[in-house]
């Protein structure tokens, strides 16, 4: 499959040479037309002027329209471009696999430099262009989230060195796979919804990206300063960063190792912030997993890892006293225990229960530093799982009612999904359900079978990276 991608990426190319040359083009596909993203734009805007131009982005796109039923309640319409959009990847999700390699094919073969931000192995990241796309079609109407999410990718995307000049190439390899295997949908209504979309896109990140480059760098060195092998594939690693890393409880970071150049991958901070500024990670060895098997069995003090910008929003909110519910599965404990730090630091009074799942007793491997944390305050009450009591989500089902308190879910995708789905059951709003991965639950069929927890080393990322991994 690989020779044929190239091979159709070289022929399309020589085509579309030919064609700026003024020969006559056999090829009236994906690339036998002008450029659609000229060199330079999308632009970075300065960044006071970042407010203005993200709104002047996300108005790139046709917006939503409103009719009403036969009651009067008035029914939200997709807008034109979503439609079309979402009509192209319907088409091509039979032959997902071979649009993403035609897409990374062409993309390289016309700007070859862009390979060196991106890893040696490409199967994972083939997964997280569709999942990205499929995401953001599924919200494309969407303003507030496409802001969050989209502006979390382009900051994150800096410790990869992409830059704002990357942009139109990307736009120009993606329109040109798709406009190559939708055939049937494909048409220049279509090409030119994806190009407003794509321009509003990339012009969110790009001008994250630079608010954020005036007040942060784009990754931080951390020197390994202990290492505690727990169970014989869980170890607890402590960092010591070259400069202040500004984080709250309940966020992660990216990792990014010297044994596995440009391979990054998600952890959660098992602490709250401290004042000596190290950092904690927890970290389970899976097969198969070069960040986590590397970091668990190789790593050792004096090793110096490479860390992006901190991310994601399960947070305390510490402007009210509601109780709180904490699910912790495996090495997603490690968040968890960083919220009851964070509570106690705060002086805060408020109940909170924490259930701590995993297969045996043996792989509680925190479950003293929790209890001790129980000893200590008496609002916290600690409650371990294991597999003879059923699945975590069942355990707290059977432990409720929870309607009054805000729960935080931290662990494997399914735990999660299975968890979220066990709340909202019992009478938990929504909106007071916290985890971190709202686009692997939002997108039904989006993630890979892959996709694990971002506290387990081998997770894709929870906002998927499109432009490099």
């Amino acid at each position: 499959m690989i020779f044929e991608v190239v091979f159709h990426v070289k022929h399309d190319l020589r085509a579309d040479r030919g064609a700026e040359r003024g020969e006559p083009s056999p090829l009236s596909g994906p690339l036998a037309r002008e450029r659609r993203f000229p060199s330079g734009a999308p632009r970075a805007a300065p960044c006071c002027e970042h407010g203005s131009r993200l709104l002047e982005a996300r108005h790139m796109m046709d917006g939503p329209t409103s009719t009403t039923d036969g009651t009067g309640a008035r029914i939200t319409e997709p807008s034109p471009d979503a439609v079309l959009v979402r009509r192209t990847l319907e088409e091509i999700a039979p032959v997902a696999d071979k649009v993403t390699s035609y897409f990374y094919a062409l993309l390289f073969v016309r700007d070859p430099a862009l390979r060196e931000l991106f890893p040696a192995a490409m199967d994972t990241q083939r997964d997280r262009l569709l999942k990205a796309l499929l995401t953001v079609a599924e919200r494309m109407d969407d303003g507030a989230f496409l802001g969050t999410y989209l502006g979390h990718l382009g900051r994150g995307h800096r410790k990869y060195g992409v830059e704002a000049a990357h942009y139109p190439a990307v736009g120009e390899a993606l329109i040109g796979a798709l406009a190559r295997y939708a055939e049937r949908s494909w048409d220049a209504e279509s090409e030119a919804a994806w190009v407003r979309a794509y321009t509003a896109i990339s012009q969110i990140m790009i001008d994250a990206a630079c608010e954020d480059e005036a007040k942060a760098p784009a990754w931080w060195q951390a020197e390994v300063v202990s290492h505690d092998l727990r169970t014989s594939d869980v170890a607890v690693l402590t960092l010591r960063p070259d400069a202040p890393y500004p984080f709250l409880a309940g966020q992660y970071t990216t990792l990014e190792t010297p044994w596995w150049p440009r391979v990054w991958r998600h952890y959660s901070f098992a602490s709250a912030p401290r004042p000596d500024g190290l950092l904690t990670l927890h970290v389970k060895a899976v097969p198969a997993g070069w960040v986590s098997r590397a970091l668990v069995h190789r790593a050792r003090p004096g090793d110096v890892l490479r860390l992006g910008p901190p991310a994601g929003s399960m947070t305390v909110d510490h402007a009210t006293d509601t109780g709180l519910l904490c699910l912790g599965g495996g090495t997603g404990i490690a968040p968890i225990r960083a919220l009851v730090e964070d509570v106690a630091e705060h002086g805060d009074r408020r109940q909170v229960d924490v259930f701590y799942g995993a297969r045996s007793g043996h792989d509680l491997y925190d479950m003293d530093t929790l209890l001790r944390l129980q000893k200590t305050f008496p609002w916290l009450a600690v409650h371990p799982v294991t597999g003879t009591r059923g699945p975590l989500p069942e355990a707290v089902r059977e432990a409720g009612p929870w309607t009054g308190r805000d729960a935080y879910l931290s662990g494997p995708l399914g735990m999660v999904r299975q968890g979220v789905d066990v709340l909202r059951g019992a009478g938990v709003p929504t909106e007071r359900i916290r985890h971190d991965f709202p686009a692997e639950l939002a997108v039904v069929g989006a993630g890979s079978a892959e996709v694990r927890s971002v506290h387990g080393a081998d997770a894709l990322d929870v906002a998927v990276e499109v432009v490099a991994q």
